[in-house]
């Protein structure tokens, strides 16, 4: 055995010589980041264009400080689904809904809970019909279901915190009267409820953060290698340039 040991120590310092020597490539593991998090064909990376404002249509600009709260809220309410869009389909229990034309309003019962809560950020039907009359969102698609969340986020008198770009347990314990998963400042649900520990929403959101901003940054990268070409110059008369502009 000790002969082996020795062998395998040979072994070893040989490789890291011949690393450094440059005549072997080094190979590091990858960490996990965001990147495994985020599938780059689903909303828990997209976000609003970096010249988009608020419109009636679109009353919340998606930031990557907002879609990072969003995502964490997904994975405390159990519909985070690996990033995918399937988690807006998700009523309470886990079942999917065969359409996102509206709100289920369905009760379903799971142990000792019932409840009609559906949808990515688990929206109850009154709550969801408050967000209608008071942002005008349409359907229950994963559009509608974003703006109906940061208007909850809103209500709340937390998108100020939620804009800082850190998850405290203070943000977290404004949300908890909205989402029965983040904790409150005590750390229990403020439903009774099962809920997720704040050091594992804290540590989920800060990965989500720094890749959205990532992603976020290198789009301004390319629209600012896009520069726009120089204005035509005109030849004609002064009255005829003047029409051109």
């Amino acid at each position: 055995m000790l002969l082996m040991a020795i062998r395998a120590l040979i072994g070893r310092k040989s490789l890291a010589a011949a690393v450094i020597a440059g005549s072997l490539p080094l190979v590091v593991s990858p960490s996990p980041t965001a990147a495994t998090l985020l599938p780059s064909d689903s909303r828990a990376q997209l976000l609003s264009e970096p010249d988009a404002v608020p419109s009636r249509a679109i009353p919340y600009v998606i930031t990557p400080e907002r879609r990072a709260m969003l995502n964490t809220i997904r994975f405390a309410e159990g519909t985070w689904k690996g990033g995918l869009d399937v988690g807006y389909r998700v009523m309470f229990g886990g079942g999917l809904m065969p359409s996102l034309d509206r709100h289920p309003n369905r009760v379903i019962y799971r142990s000792r809970y019932a409840s009609a809560a559906a949808g990515a950020y688990q929206f109850m039907p009154f709550t969801w019909n408050l967000v209608k009359r008071s942002i005008g969102v349409r359907g229950f698609g994963p559009e509608a279901q974003d703006q109906g969340a940061l208007f909850l986020i809103q209500r709340r008198k937390a998108l100020g915190l939620t804009d800082s770009g850190t998850l405290t347990p203070v943000l977290t314990a404004m949300l908890a009267p909205e989402w029965a998963s983040f904790p409150t400042l005590a750390g229990r649900s403020f439903y009774g409820q099962p809920v997720k520990k704040y050091s594992r929403l804290r540590s989920f959101y800060d990965v989500n953060l720094h890749e959205l901003r990532r992603i976020r940054d290198e789009k301004r990268q390319q629209l600012a290698l896009n520069v726009a070409p120089p204005p035509a110059i005109c030849t004609g008369s002064r009255i005829a340039c003047a029409t051109q502009l």
